[in-house]
């Protein structure tokens, strides 16, 4: 930064200060916490939808992802049990908002995959210890529908393992579509929730193209419903903020998930104005 610029900056700060802004900001903050955690308290944990047996979504809670992902999975894996205790996930940045994270204080492993070099620095840096065990294997890749398989084979990644996370911003349906040869036992896939059940949106496959900001983004629950049935798997939850659809290979299912396992039953709207992180900023050191 230029001389003139660190003097902006300073400036900035003490004006900031002069107007008592941070206080203010500081205040706000709290604030929509709190609006936030009373939301989810009548809407989600005390609301009647939640307690039917079929709603995965009262057991949500967030340690590491962006919203109450890591419950889910927990009581997924509660019911159906865990094999190889392995994970694939990708689109992580730097690891420190993932599904997969909490798995690591759990005694998972897995590969990450990440299309930044910046940001597959920055996890082997602050995963070195996991990374040093063989617990975790990050590598870089700009993930296409053409290349997942040779990316896990260079990943090393079994046949059959616990849990694949998709969030790639874009051609997640694609991606997941071309995953063959591999089969995990869970499958959580981001959506586009503005188009509700019975829609069935899929965006133009570009392999060279990022999530431009707009709704021309992934694909809609429907759509993704209908995948996970021509590849074998019943669709159990979304996220009650809207985000994440959660699958379980039907060779699974028995009795341990009560359905009806549609879009129309697990469908959520989106509420990405719950997005926040209570309790201390997240920072990893494994």
């Amino acid at each position: 930064m230029s001389r003139f610029g660190k003097l902006k900056e300073q400036l900035y700060v003490k004006l900031r200060r002069t107007l008592y802004l941070e206080n203010i900001d500081l205040k706000m903050e709290k604030s929509n916490q709190l609006q936030i955690d009373a939301y989810l308290q009548k809407n989600l944990y005390q609301h009647p939808r939640y307690q039917q047996a079929d709603k995965l979504n009262r057991f949500e809670f967030q340690a590491f992802s962006q919203f109450g992902e890591d419950g889910i999975i927990q009581e997924i894996f509660r019911r159906i049990g865990t094999t190889n205790r392995y994970f694939v996930e990708f689109g992580v940045e730097t690891g420190v908002e993932t599904n997969s994270t909490y798995l690591l204080y759990q005694d998972w492993k897995g590969l990450w995959i990440d299309g930044s070099e910046d940001n597959i620095q920055v996890i082997h840096q602050n995963f070195s210890g996991v990374i040093a065990k063989n617990k975790l294997t990050a590598i870089q890749g700009f993930i296409t529908a053409e290349n997942i398989e040779d990316l896990f084979r260079k990943g090393d990644v079994p046949p059959e393992f616990d849990l694949l996370s998709i969030d790639i911003d874009r051609n997640d349906y694609y991606v997941w579509d071309a995953i063959t040869k591999y089969r995990p036992r869970v499958v959580i896939i981001e959506y586009n929730s503005i188009f509700r059940p019975g829609c069935h949106f899929v965006v133009d496959y570009d392999p060279n193209a990022m999530w431009d900001g707009t709704s021309n983004t992934s694909a809609s629950l429907e759509a993704l419903y209908q995948l996970g049935i021509k590849k074998g798997y019943k669709l159990v939850a979304s996220s009650f903020s809207g985000v994440n659809a959660f699958f379980v290979r039907e060779d699974l299912i028995a009795d341990k998930f009560t359905g009806p396992f549609t879009a129309e039953n697990h469908f959520e709207a989106p509420k990405y104005f719950l997005y926040h992180t209570p309790g201390h900023p997240r920072k990893v050191r494994l």
